[in-house]
């Protein structure tokens, strides 16, 4: 019989803590079909450009980040989100202290 643990209500920005100077990562979920992971960005920090072969969606639950989509910036401040499109190239900064939730499907 599987390891199933009861439902458990969480605060999603209390999962993951900011570090000076650092991006700190945890994931939620991880399946065959996809992920979901919370990350913490200090400010100044990000991620370059890169692709996913998939569709990520990204939801802001504190701070503020620039998110860069085919060369295109976008300003995105807590409780929005966007879609990054699949083989689209992709990079994030933070403009300040941020938390990000980044959820990806596999098609």
């Amino acid at each position: 019989m599987p390891d199933i643990s009861p439902p458990k209500v969480e605060s999603l920005k209390s999962l993951v803590d900011y570090q000076d100077g650092s991006v700190v990562s945890r994931e939620i979920i991880r399946k065959s079909t996809g992920t979901i992971t919370l990350f913490a960005f200090d400010q100044g920090q990000g991620l370059s450009e890169h692709t996913a072969p998939f569709d990520a969606l990204v939801i802001i639950l504190d701070g503020q980040a620039e998110i860069t989509i085919s060369g295109q910036a976008y300003d995105l401040a807590e409780g929005q989100m966007i879609i990054l499109p699949v083989n689209e190239v992709h990079a994030l900064k933070a403009t300040s202290k941020f938390k990000m939730l980044l959820v990806m499907i596999r098609s």
